[in-house]
């Protein structure tokens, strides 16, 4: 038995058919490393037909092939090639025969190729797939998750075969329940023995059992072990202890197969007295929405690029993610069971209904048990999972027939899981969306919305949470309510308290919401113990939906903000983090609203704008940056925001005061103060009960313009998976970030690395992520460095008026550590 990671040596293509290859037509192979985003590269263009939506990228049909050698030898095993996910449509083919599909884009999916192979010989791998007009978002392209190749004996452990469960947990001992499927492929009956151990992190081993099982030719049989971990060490947010699952199939002396899995033990609770309960204490929820894609890496979901947002939202103060609006990446789910954040996995965001021309809504009914059978699988032994999403803002759930679909889904995972709590993101408005359509459509002066949906409900605004608490939406969400273990509500913060009223046992976690209702919305969470959660939209900005969180600038007589930005939007602009991970103004307010940070934060409006009407969405945030260098601005008025939990904030400017002003949780943690830019010292000063609790300073750049190159890691592990990234900032040497004078930036990479990525922050940038050059935004740019060997990786920055920047980083087969990068 084998399992290794099938992610070299292939190479991808715009589609060109066989019989277009006959009239002439030709396309150039790429080489490439996967996970890879077959549209990232690819030019947007302003009337691309997904629009706003997909941020004005193509579509596009794409293929790939590699070549796989087989050895006669192998003859009579059992070969699959597992993808964690492949956009969209994918058809898999072995040697010119069909052996596998999956309709999703977002699922696990296993092929059995031994049938189609030729032993001895060279195979040829073909997968082919699409994007087009079939989503809200961007998604990407191609085979953008990890393949792994497994080889197995004829009687083996079945792929996604081994479920791990902790049903009775004491002080001094837990359960492990282990249940593996065993197949005999092969044409006689066989008696094999599987053998089970436990191994606590870090620690020798602590449980073993082992049986026989027999199997007749052909069958399928489930061996289930239950056994015991004196004083388990109890995996949660704080303390994500994990522990590895060893299996061993044996024929006497010859081992057939074998199968490790980490997994967690820990346990679930809920009530509306007490809300959410892991291990015995209650937690509340700070959530994140979270797209799929990786900035300027695309939708690729390489390893340590899903790490590293697990990293950076858990260090933001969030302790818990909702996949928006798809099932994760195993990546993603690994990082979470290691760093400790909770995991809300979702399946869908469309039934039986479209949202976009050709989306997800017309395999629906012949796919969705596949794929919920498929997201089962993925998470069954991730201890972060708590959640099972199975829709996000469904029409259906205002109609009974939603309510029967509402069921079946529920129904399904709890037959394939029933250890973990079943939600729905209902929004309200979406679910009576034909009603306030007809409502609209009444009005002589109503014109068609622009931007969907998020057009729709951004226009709507303030009607939004008096019409999901309307008592339209509570009779006909009653329903699909009712068959989950928590109602999720999108945008729904009114029903809170009234659905404490109206349906006294409902649990409730806000699925979706608005991240101009930060404050309010955490103490409805706070002072309410049926409402488990929040989940802002979102932690981290991503590519399309471009303009959602937009903030504009006009006229006084200017009246609305537009969720659909023209090209060459390209972002959201909605997230605690932008696409790069640096954290936005939003989240350290956010961080202070949780308790998490006593430290004030200053965050200064850009004073080109001081004085026009601003124009926001309901997903915006002001268009405020932590600095204080404005070039050109000497003597002119600026706003200055402070967000503190403190009773008041006094403001210094180079000594002298410049305001004082309450703050904290009665004033929504914030302070606004007016005053005239001058360069120098700018200070905040928190006091409560007329003591200090903490001051934060902002000083200008000096003249001197450097090049501050900085990587995430200094040393990295040879292997595709891996990443550095590497912040570029434009300084005075000191630190401070000069934002005014942005210019391209040229990164080259030599030795055991390629460039895999290079990419700002702008949200309306017409450059790509592809290039060696991108102009910096705000002074900043991320350079992103991938791998392809053992050795030194020397990385160089050029800027305009810059000395060059220089970095030495080393790929060795060894675990990635985290000393800082010298820069030289």
């Amino acid at each position: 038995m084998a399992i290794s990671a099938f992610n070299d040596e292939w190479a991808f293509r715009p589609k060109v058919s066989a019989f277009a290859e006959l009239g002439g037509a030709s396309g150039e192979w790429t080489a490439v490393t996967l996970p890879h985003d077959a549209l990232i590269a690819m030019p947007r263009r302003a009337d691309a037909p997904a629009g706003a939506a997909a941020g004005y990228f193509p579509g596009g049909t794409f293929e790939y092939r590699r070549d796989l050698l087989v050895e006669e030898s192998d003859r009579g095993r059992c070969f699959f090639l597992e993808f964690d996910g492949v956009y969209r449509g994918a058809m898999v083919y072995v040697n010119g025969a069909l052996a596998g599909q999956d309709a999703f884009g977002y699922s696990r999916f296993t092929v059995r190729i031994d049938p189609y192979l030729r032993f001895g010989e060279v195979n040829e791998i073909r997968v082919d797939c699409r994007a087009h007009q079939d989503s809200r978002w961007y998604t990407g392209a191609g085979i953008y998750r990890d393949v792994r190749l497994i080889v197995k004996e004829p009687v083996h452990i079945a792929v996604d075969g081994v479920r791990i469960s902790t049903p009775d947990i004491e002080p001094g001992q837990a359960v492990v329940e282990i249940a593996a499927e065993v197949l005999n492929t092969a044409g006689v009956t066989t008696t094999v023995e599987l053998a089970s151990a436990v191994d606590e992190e870090g620690l020798a081993e602590v449980a073993l059992e082992r049986s026989p099982v027999t199997l007749l030719p052909g069958e399928r049989a489930v061996v289930r072990h239950r056994l015991y971990v004196a004083d388990p060490a109890l995996w949660s947010v704080d303390s994500p202890s994990l522990y590895t699952a060893r299996l061993q199939l044996r024929d006497g002396d010859r081992v057939l197969d074998e199968h490790a899995s980490e997994f967690g033990i820990r346990r679930l609770q809920f009530d509306p007295s007490q809300g959410l309960r892991i291990n015995g204490r209650t937690v509340k929820l700070r959530g994140a929405c979270l797209h799929h894609d990786n900035g300027p890496l695309g939708a690729a979901a390489i390893k340590r690029a899903e790490e590293r947002r697990v990293e950076l939202l858990k260090a933001a103060g969030f302790n818990a993610i909702r996949s928006s609006h798809n099932p994760a990446s195993s990546a993603l789910l690994e990082a979470c069971d290691r760093l400790g954040m909770l995991v809300m996995d979702e399946t869908f965001d469309v039934w039986t209904v479209g949202k976009t021309d050709f989306d997800y809504a017309g395999d629906f009914r012949e796919w969705w048990e596949r794929d919920v059978a498929a997201l089962v699988a993925k998470d069954f032994n991730h201890p972060s999972v708590i959640f099972y999403s199975i829709g996000n803002e469904i029409p259906e759930t205002g109609t009974r027939f939603g309510g029967v679909w509402s069921r079946r889904l529920a129904e399904k995972i709890r037959s394939l899981d029933d250890t973990r709590l079943i939600t729905n993101g209902i929004n309200g408005f979406v679910s009576v969306l034909d009603t306030v359509v007809a409502a609209a459509g009444r009005m002589a002066s109503a014109q068609p919305p622009s931007g969907g949906v998020n057009g729709m409900m951004a226009q709507v605004g303030a009607m939004m949470n008096q019409i999901a608490s309307s008592e339209e939406v509570t009779r006909r969400t009653e329903e699909s309510f009712s068959v989950l273990d928590v109602a999720g509500l999108n945008y729904g913060d009114g029903r809170y308290e009234l659905d404490r009223h109206l349906f006294p046992h409902r649990v409730i976690v806000g699925t979706e919401t608005f991240p101009s209702r930060i404050a309010r919305n955490w103490s409805l969470v706070m002072s309410n113990p049926h409402v488990i959660g929040d989940f802002t939209w979102t932690g981290w900005d991503y590519l399309g939906e471009a303009g959602l969180g937009s903030v504009g600038h006009g006229d006084p007589d200017s009246r609305a903000a537009s969720a659909a930005q023209p090209y060459p939007w390209l972002a959201a602009w909605c997230g605690d983090f932008d696409i790069t991970g640096q954290r936005r103004p939003a989240s350290y307010y956010r961080e202070i609203v949780f308790g998490l940070r006593s430290t004030p934060y200053i965050a200064v409006r850009r004073p080109q704008h001081h004085g026009k009407t601003v124009l926001e969405t309901p997903w915006s945030w002001s268009d405020a940056i932590g600095g204080w260098t404005w070039e050109g601005f000497e003597g002119k008025p600026v706003h200055v925001e402070v967000y503190s939990d403190a009773d008041e904030i006094e403001l210094l400017l180079n000594g002298s005061g410049a305001g004082r002003m309450p703050a904290g949780r009665d004033h929504d943690f914030r302070a606004d103060f007016e005053l005239l830019y001058t360069p120098g010292e700018l200070v905040a000063i928190a006091y409560s009960g007329g003591r200090e609790q903490g001051r934060t300073t902002l000083v200008t750049a000096k003249d001197a313009l450097v090049l501050d190159v900085r990587a995430d890691r200094a040393r990295l592990r040879a292997d595709s998976g891996d990443l550095a990234f590497v912040d570029i900032a434009l300084t005075d040497g000191t630190g401070n970030v000069h934002p005014g004078r942005d210019r391209l930036v040229t990164v080259t990479v030599e030795g055991a690395g390629v460039l895999q990525a290079l990419g700002s922050a702008d949200p309306a940038s017409e450059e790509n992520f592809s290039g060696p050059s991108r102009r910096t935004f705000d002074g900043r740019a991320l350079s992103v460095i991938r791998p392809v060997g053992t050795g030194d990786i020397t990385v160089t920055v050029h800027a305009e008026g810059c000395e060059p920047a220089r970095l030495e980083l080393r790929a060795g087969a060894l675990e990635a550590v985290s000393p800082q990068a010298l820069v030289r």
